[in-house]
């Protein structure tokens, strides 16, 4: 299954970077390649001062070895040895218009002392951070999800999207980060769901990605804004840095686990603001998002 996914991730982030090249028109994707001491590495990709894509990177990564002390606590085993492989991205485009993405799509495995699988399962989801709210974009977003969802399972869309929700969530904010997608993880092996099922699921929603996101891309990236507006999209980047240092699970587990510094942190904007108790006024477009972040709503 490992080098099922891992060839699958290979190929669905270079259909991603070429087609987002293409898309932005000016800025290309560099490539980094990278190697983990303790083994395993990855290909990390990054495009930066585009005319769309202010920063993003699309990245994969394949890493194993000992299972970190403190990672042993946390999935409550002793001495096991780990493999983990994915594809995460992150977009940050320059028009305040235009909705930050991510989405991530993973696979990890756990053996014992004699190198037999203990543990296996899948992971991932993709959600959509606007910084101005038009629902026919969220709409268009969450339907898209759906309908990847629904070809395996009618109660798949509901129940990850209510997990999205609740892990997209700035608990020392009281607000989602965004409005919200898919989140899955632990997809393990069950009495009626394969292995090959789950992964057919997760490269699903994987394949689904560029047909939620680009027709905004391209809807939006030429709409004029004033500098107001630029300034609240890097006040809205400064919580989407505080989630994803305070509480998202793939940047501490890459933390812990002696991952690759820059790729990890890639997902961070280039330009963001913190401006003391800053309020947006009452009745304007900025108050309306804020006021759905604090009550995440149903799409379709």
């Amino acid at each position: 299954m490992k080098d099922q996914f891992l060839a699958y991730i290979k190929t669905l982030q270079n259909t991603i970077t070429s087609t987002l090249e293409e898309i932005d028109g000016k800025a290309n994707f560099k490539e980094d390649l990278w190697e983990r001491p303790e083994g395993g590495g990855g290909r990390t990709r990054v495009i930066e001062n585009g005319n769309v894509f202010e920063k993003g990177g699309v990245n994969i990564s394949s890493v194993h070895g000992k299972l970190p002390e403190s990672m042993q606590k946390y999935f409550k085993v002793n001495d096991c040895d780990f493999f983990a492989c994915g594809l995460s991205l992150v977009l940050h485009p320059k028009n305040p218009f235009v909705p930050t993405v991510h989405a991530n799509w993973r696979y990890f495995e756990m053996y014992d002392a004699d190198g037999k699988i203990i543990s296996s399962w899948f992971g991932g989801g993709q959600d959509l951070t606007p910084y101005y709210l038009f629902e026919e974009d969220a709409i268009h977003f969450h339907q898209t999800c759906k309908d990847a969802c629904d070809k395996h399972h009618p109660e798949f869309y509901p129940q990850y999207k209510k997990r999205c929700d609740e892990y997209f969530w700035n608990t020392h904010r009281e607000e989602a980060r965004g409005i919200g997608g898919l989140f899955f993880d632990y997809l393990k092996e069950t009495d009626s769901l394969s292995m090959q099922d789950r992964y057919d699921f997760v490269t699903e929603i994987g394949n689904s990605f560029l047909k939620g996101y680009l027709p905004i891309v391209e809807k939006r990236k030429e709409t004029s804004f004033t500098q107001e507006q630029k300034d609240w999209q890097e006040i809205r980047r400064g919580r989407y840095v505080e989630f994803n240092l305070i509480h998202d699970k793939g940047t501490l587990f890459g933390l812990k686990t002696n991952g690759r510094i820059e790729s990890i942190l890639m997902s961070l904007p280039p330009k963001v603001q913190w401006h003391y108790n800053h309020l947006p006024k009452e009745g304007s477009q900025e108050g309306k998002l804020v006021s759905i972040l604090k009550n995440p709503k149903d799409w379709v």
